[in-house]
């Protein structure tokens, strides 16, 4: 991941934090969503989002969300390190893994300015 994909990633993930804190999950989730989308085609920032996302279903005590995490998270890195990752997936058990997935107009165009 270039260092400037990096920075709007590193946002998405802050605003996640800001959120999830002051407990204002569904919005803590969207950015956590945001964050995947950015990252899931590298294997370190893949594999972070679906560690955050494991965290956070275990905060909120999301049987489904711990349960979905823990395959993405074996799995996830590795299907970006081979290239098949599922492309605008948003990463959550409250989605198919491998159903690819229409990518915000926002985040496209940060995509697109940073590959």
């Amino acid at each position: 991941m270039n260092k400037n994909l990096y920075k709007y990633f590193k946002v998405e993930l802050d605003k996640a934090d800001e959120f999830i804190s002051r407990g204002e999950y569904q919005s803590g989730w969207h950015h956590l969503e945001r964050a995947h989308i950015l990252g899931q085609s590298y294997f370190g920032a893949h594999t972070l989002v679906h560690w955050r996302m494991l965290r956070f279903g275990i905060k909120i005590k999301d049987t489904k969300e711990i349960v979905g995490q823990i395959p993405r998270l074996l799995v996830g890195g590795v299907k970006s390190f081979v290239g098949t990752v599922p492309i605008g997936n948003t990463g959550g058990a409250n989605v198919p893994p491998l159903k690819s997935m229409e990518i915000p107009e926002d985040l496209k165009l940060i995509i697109a300015a940073n590959k």
